[in-house]
């Protein structure tokens, strides 16, 4: 599946109150938060595009103030987990 990439215009870039060298980094941040938070993207794949750890992206959520949601799949995925460590 091809990449999906979004392009960000010069004067948009320029305004962001973030140094050039971390404005890639923050912005994948911000919408893999937005993005979870809107239920639009699980939180694995948010912690991915955020580039970040499990715990890392599990930390920056509770910093936003944005609950963890916890479905169906996490918690089988979870139990697996527990047998597979027994």
């Amino acid at each position: 599946m091809a990449n999906l990439t979004l392009e960000v215009p010069a004067d948009v870039r320029d305004a962001l109150r973030v140094p050039v060298t971390e404005q890639e980094a923050r912005l994948r941040r911000e919408l893999a938060i937005r993005l979870y938070e809107k239920g639009l993207l699980p939180f694995g794949k948010a912690r991915e595009l955020a580039g970040l750890s499990k715990w890392a992206f599990h930390e920056l959520l509770a910093s936003e103030g944005i609950p963890r949601h916890y479905d169906l799949e996490e918690l089988e995925a979870d139990l697996a987990t527990l047998e597979a460590l027994e």
